[in-house]
């Protein structure tokens, strides 16, 4: 009776990312919920230029406890009531805008957050203004195809833009918090929730 043999099963691409990413043989845990946000923001909600931003490794966040990652989202997350209000005033829609560089703050379901824990994280992360990109070339020749209109307004908007950022008119510092199921039975979801630094006006309908 021949006898067969049973290869075991091939890692899967999350597995495989947190391994091919860790400095060690055994990825801690830390590490591996952050590389697992890393990839559901690539992968599952298609965000660009990824970035993860480790403590004492990255020197333009100086005073970072956690790790971060930063990328564009294929759409705007978030719009300041007052925001919303002016791109009304001037004709302009949300979509009409590019999207902005976000932070996000890996964390599991679960975990303690406390005000000053947040706060930590917020003085570590640079003004709106100075963490503003300029628009990339892709940017720039999609402009063209723009009418002169439009970008007009689109100018006017971005000089608004950069005095209300001095002024926090629209809102000072925000990340997404990303909260992943980890717990017995959990499916690795991984659910976002926008976090503000400071309060927030609500909106009027």
């Amino acid at each position: 009776m021949a006898s067969s043999t049973v290869e075991s099963p091939k890692s899967s691409a999350l597995t495989t990312l947190i391994s091919a990413t860790s400095n060690t043989s055994s990825p801690s845990p830390l590490h591996a919920l952050t590389t697992q946000v890393y990839h559901n923001l690539q992968h599952q909600h298609l965000w660009t230029s990824l970035k993860i931003h480790n403590p004492s490794e990255d020197a333009s966040l100086p005073g970072l406890t956690l790790p971060l990652v930063s990328g564009i989202p294929p759409q705007r997350m978030y719009t300041h009531p007052d925001e919303q209000l002016y791109l009304l005033q001037i004709g302009l829609r949300e979509e009409d805008l590019p999207s902005e560089r976000l932070w996000v703050l890996p964390s599991t379901q679960g975990q303690t957050w406390t005000l000053g824990k947040l706060a930590t994280i917020f003085d570590a992360l640079p003004s709106r203004t100075t963490g503003t990109e300029s628009p990339t070339t892709a940017d720039e020749e999609s402009k063209e195809t723009v009418d002169k209109e439009k970008e007009e307004k689109l100018a006017k908007y971005f000089e608004k833009k950069q005095e209300a950022d001095k002024e926090n008119k629209w809102g000072g510092k925000r990340l997404l918090l990303a909260v992943v199921d980890r717990l017995v039975g959990g499916d690795g979801t991984v659910v976002y929730y926008v976090v503000q630094d400071g309060h927030v006006k609500p909106r009027q309908n």
